[in-house]
């Protein structure tokens, strides 16, 4: 049987446990953060891990002491969080995506101004590697975006911050959110993420982990083709590809790399094609 490190949540590690056991596949739970590391003591044997460490220096070390072949490497990792350079990618590569800047402080507030000036408000602030929605503001004129600007420069004038990049991307409104999953260069199903009534009709944000719901749907032919298209222009296995949809526009916002796994909103061979996968990744140690 397989020994499977997974690095993601203990909730992610109890979903996936039962389910890849009853398909040859051991799931040990190897946490890389909130906990002391003995760097000179091996956990040792383990064929192969489920997703790079979202902290790489913990990851990296992890990695030193065992190295295995991981589904999403540290690579992958790094390409999906990287924003702006999977927005620069997918644009290369002729998918469609939301206008967008990127900025590298420290900049003027100047260039920050001249950066958006053939752009429409309302517009959409980000930090280029941060996750769940964390500091995603909409601001409607220059003023309001310099306000934003301004909290994120007290952020990076530490030196300990290692990502000193932001984005400023358009706002679309009225906007469709959904995640489709590929699995190994196939689509596995999708969500829509919704706010529920409760929240109030002036949030905006879809995030599941702001309180939005995901309720399964069935993918288009048209999305499946787009989200196939995101995963091999990326070079990633096991990809959240965030889709918004208008009337007249489909958009890619965002990948993950690390996505949720929902499997009960999945197609039923979910957890077949994702044994595949780790079985094909653990081959690269062989």
């Amino acid at each position: 049987m397989l020994r499977l490190a997974v690095t993601t949540s203990s909730e992610t590690f109890e979903r996936m446990r039962d389910p890849l056991g009853e398909r040859g596949v051991a799931v040990e739970h190897l946490p890389a953060k909130s906990r002391a590391i003995r760097l000179t003591e091996s956990r040792g044997d383990f064929d192969v891990g489920f997703v790079y460490p979202t902290r790489l220096m913990e990851g990296g070390a992890i990695d030193a002491r065992d190295p295995i072949p991981w589904v999403n490497d540290r690579e992958a990792v790094l390409t999906s969080r990287n924003k702006g350079g999977v927005i620069a990618s997918l644009s290369r590569a002729g998918l469609p995506v939301p206008e967008t800047r990127m900025l590298s402080n420290p900049v003027d507030e100047s260039v920050v101004a001249d950066a958006v000036s053939d752009l429409s408000f309302p517009l959409v602030v980000k930090p280029n590697s941060a996750t769940r929605g964390v500091g995603v503001a909409k601001v409607s004129d220059v003023d309001s975006l310099l306000g934003v600007v301004d909290y994120l420069n007290l952020v990076h004038d530490f030196r300990s911050t290692g990502d000193k990049s932001y984005l400023i991307q358009e706002y679309v409104p009225d906007a469709r959110d959904y995640r489709v999953m590929v699995v190994d260069g196939r689509v596995v199903g999708g969500v829509e993420r919704r706010l529920p009534n409760a929240l109030g009709e002036d949030r905006w944000k879809h995030n599941v982990h702001r309180g939005a719901e995901a309720r399964a749907v069935t993918v288009s032919e048209a999305h499946r083709e787009l989200a196939l298209d995101v995963a091999e222009t990326l070079g990633i296995d096991y990809l959240g590809v965030d889709v918004l949809v208008t009337e007249d526009r489909t958009l890619v916002s965002e990948t993950n790399a690390r996505p949720t796994i929902d499997h009960e909103k999945y197609d039923g061979d979910f957890w077949d094609r994702l044994a595949a996968l780790i079985r094909r990744t653990a081959e690269q140690n062989e």
